[in-house]
């Protein structure tokens, strides 16, 4: 199927006229400008997308999880029926591979099929009966029951790194139509024709299974003010980001300023600490080294859970794993980031950290090339890193610093010392996890998902999977961009008292005309 972009914005089932300040994207490879003009959308569109989202939430009160479920799938269907246009437009515009835009697409419809069937099924929303007893003394109980339901419109920011799984029709969007939530998504300006694209899909699957035309909206825009007006729209009703730790922070303070404040699910920021115990280094580590190498670089570093910390205990062997690490690096040719503004970024935050007292460079390229991410590596001491809370901060893109412990007593310090991550890892034997059980028990507090003898780049898709972690690696540690608990960020708990059975959600029947699994009187049946 060929998508012909028109750079306006879909808000609902409308096109607003192309008019107002425009944009194009950038090929990151050329630095040249690629067709189409994208339009901001101004004041009156987004008013209009939230008012409309408004209005379908109230219709989409009335449709089942079956419903849910049909229209998750529709849009798994659009996407692939679009996979040519997708490679085509998201190659040109993130001057990624054509296997990364297929594999992220794949990505996506497994998540959006995985939601389908959680909504199908029904148990998700979590139901809670305890019957009434109007014989208990010395006061009668009543009769309570519980569920999830919908939060209300959700604004959903498209992630620059991940233009399709993190963006228009990525986990936020799939999590918050599944959990029976509108969506207005506000399109990352660098594959803003990626976006167009993927925003047809769901616009065709929203109409050709019936639900109210705000179902969904997508708007455009260069700058921030579209996203910021999202936030601050007394119909949004919830956020999600995935983004910069100072764009997530920014949109938290901003959602805690209105009049009633509202969640901002945020994945903002992460190093993913790897600690190389002795067994791990043992005999020079060739084969942490590779692995850690093929993480560190993978996607030109530009993953949310490369790993840019390296923790190990001071030896010969340790020296040896870093000389290994660094022959691995060198010969990892530059690739281009997905933007130059980025590539500049990077270089700019490489050259800072290695500017720092006690930090010295193991590996650095002699000539950058324009617009591309060179593989870096660094070392310092675990003392150096304690002291200086700057070395502990984020650098995207496909750098690492090695920091080396005297003893046991200081690598411990330096985990305590750690920010809260997306993933932290331990490479070593089964008696090294035992033998410093002090730091799994660390990290356990510092981390969303814990690895033992992996990378952890590549996220798993599946009900298990923890994509979130104690700030700043994401606003609310409670929760998880990924998998199916991610549904619930976007729902509040009701409960009802002493209810008419007939008038109750079919969930909370007393005959559970669903057939899902509840808690009735303390008991899952």
């Amino acid at each position: 199927m060929k998508s012909s972009l028109e750079g306006t914005s879909l808000i609902g089932s409308e096109r607003p006229d192309a008019r107002g300040r425009s944009f194009q994207a950038v090929n990151p490879s050329t630095g040249d400008r690629l067709p189409v003009r994208f339009f901001t959308a101004g004041e009156a569109e987004i008013d209009r997308a939230v008012k409309l989202a408004g209005d379908a939430f109230e219709g989409m009160r009335a449709l089942t999880g079956r419903d849910r479920g049909a229209l998750l799938r529709a849009i798994a269907g659009g996407l692939e029926e679009r996979i040519d246009d997708l490679v085509e437009r998201g190659t040109a515009e993130t001057a990624l591979p054509d296997g990364r835009i297929r594999m992220e697409t794949a990505r996506t419809c497994a998540q959006l099929r995985m939601f389908a069937g959680l909504v199908e099924e029904g148990s998700w929303v979590d139901a809670r009966i305890d019957h009434g007893d109007t014989e208990r003394k010395p006061a009668p109980k009543p009769d309570l029951r519980a569920l999830r339901v919908p939060l209300g419109p959700v604004a959903v920011f498209g992630a620059g790194n991940f233009p399709i799984a993190f963006s228009v029709a990525g986990g936020d969007t799939a999590s918050a139509l599944a959990a029976g939530c509108p969506v207005v998504v506000k399109a990352h300006p660098n594959h803003p024709g990626t976006a167009e694209i993927a925003g047809l899909a769901v616009r065709e699957a929203v109409a050709q299974n019936g639900f109210p035309p705000g179902t969904f909206s997508l708007l455009f825009d260069e700058g921030i003010n579209v996203g910021k007006a999202l936030v601050t729209h007394p119909g949004i009703r919830a956020v999600g980001f995935t983004g910069s730790r100072q764009g997530g922070s920014a949109l938290m303070a901003i959602a805690r300023e209105r009049p009633e404040p509202i969640p901002v699910y945020a994945e903002m920021s992460s190093v993913n600490p790897v600690f190389l115990l002795p067994g791990a280094v043992q005999g020079g580590g060739s084969g942490s080294a590779d692995t850690l190498a093929a993480s560190i670089t993978l996607g030109a570093g530009q993953f949310c859970t490369c790993p840019g910390l390296l923790f190990a205990l001071q030896g010969p062997d340790t020296d040896a794993f870093a000389a290994a690490l660094r022959e691995r690096l060198a010969a990892v040719p530059p690739a281009p980031m997905l933007a130059r503004a980025i590539a500049d970024q990077y270089r700019s935050a490489v050259n800072r950290r290695k500017a720092r007292r006690g930090v010295e460079p193991l590996f650095l390229p002699e000539h950058w090339a324009e617009g591309c991410a060179h593989p870096c590596i660094l070392r310092t001491d675990a003392a150096t890193f304690i002291s200086e809370p700057s070395l502990m901060e984020e650098i995207f893109g496909p750098a690492a610093l090695l920091v080396v412990a005297r003893d046991r007593g200081e690598l411990l310090v330096a985990a305590e010392n750690l920010e809260g991550q997306l993933t932290a890892t331990v490479h070593g034997t089964e008696a090294d996890l035992e033998d410093f059980g002090e730091l799994a028990a660390i990290l356990e507090r510092k981390a969303g998902r814990l690895l033992f003898n992996q990378v952890p780049t590549g996220v798993e898709v599946c009900p298990a999977m923890v994509h979130g972690g104690p700030y700043p690696a994401t606003g609310d540690g409670r929760s998880t961009s990924v998998g199916t608990a991610a549904i619930d960020r976007f729902t509040r708990r009701l409960a009802y008292q002493n209810w008419p059975d007939a008038l109750l959600p079919d969930e909370l029947k007393e005959s559970n005309p669903l057939g899902i699994t509840r808690l009735v009187d303390g008991a899952w049946k």
